[in-house]
């Protein structure tokens, strides 16, 4: 079956500028597990600790035959250049400030609508867990895949560190970066349906996105995960409910 990647003249330039530079100086592997629906919309939610990431995830998405796509602010689309790539590449507006089930119901039903996919960072912003696990994650993803029937596939990726450091501004290619990543089985909601939607729910449904995330990113680290997700004094006043 085709795929629905459906890049248009737009994304088959950042392909033609941008894969060669990014496959010449980082080596990137994807597990042999990872996998995407062929067809359909879909949500990716991965760890987050370097500002590359995105790029890195975007770059896995494409291998896996479907077209990257990100929440952005609605303010960056009035930017006149910035504001034409956004939407040409298909990215999904949202207002600043707006409540997290408005925003979260106006992209899952533009992700349905045009049965494309969007990466999703549960974290909010780069972990503070000291040795990079993940940190607590906020409830955009898990609400959207609960209210919509959007499947959603918990993902990892190792050694982007390596390319741009936490908090880091500038890139390393010296040694050559190897960068891992994995897109884990769609996540099973079961037991979080047919529930109302609370803020309750909505945080033991995240608290088990979290530690599915956890769970991949021990896989590629070979090493033991903390028990609990770490909880940064002070994440509640931001947490997206």
């Amino acid at each position: 079956m085709a795929s629905t990647r459906g890049p248009g003249f737009w994304w088959r330039l950042i392909e033609a500028l941008i894969l060669p530079v990014f496959k010449a100086f980082v080596t990137l592997k994807l597990t042999k597990d990872s996998a995407l629906p062929r067809t359909g919309p879909f949500i990716v939610a991965p760890n987050h600790h370097s500002e590359i990431d995105p790029i890195v995830m975007g770059v896995a998405v494409w291998r896996l035959g479907r077209t990257p796509r990100f929440l952005a602010k609605a303010s960056l689309f009035n930017i006149p250049v910035a504001g034409f790539l956004l939407r040409a590449t298909g990215q999904i507006p949202v207002e600043r400030g707006a409540s997290s089930t408005g925003g979260a119901l106006r992209a899952a039903n533009q992700l349905i609508s045009e049965d494309q996919g969007l990466i999703v960072y549960p974290e909010g912003t780069l972990t503070r867990q000291p040795d990079l696990w993940p940190m607590k994650g906020k409830t955009g993803a898990i609400r959207m895949a609960l209210e919509s029937g959007i499947p959603l596939y918990p993902a990892a990726h190792w050694g982007t560190q390596d390319l741009m450091a936490r908090y880091g501004k500038s890139i390393s290619v010296i040694p050559r970066p190897r960068i891992t990543v994995v897109v884990g089985e769609e996540m099973n909601l079961e037991a979080f349906q047919g529930r109302p939607i609370t803020r309750e729910l909505l945080d033991e449904a995240t608290d088990a996105l979290m530690h599915a995330i956890q769970d991949l990113v021990a896989s590629l680290r070979g090493e033991t995960p903390p028990k609990t997700i770490y909880e940064p004094q002070g994440i509640e006043p931001g947490r997206n409910r």
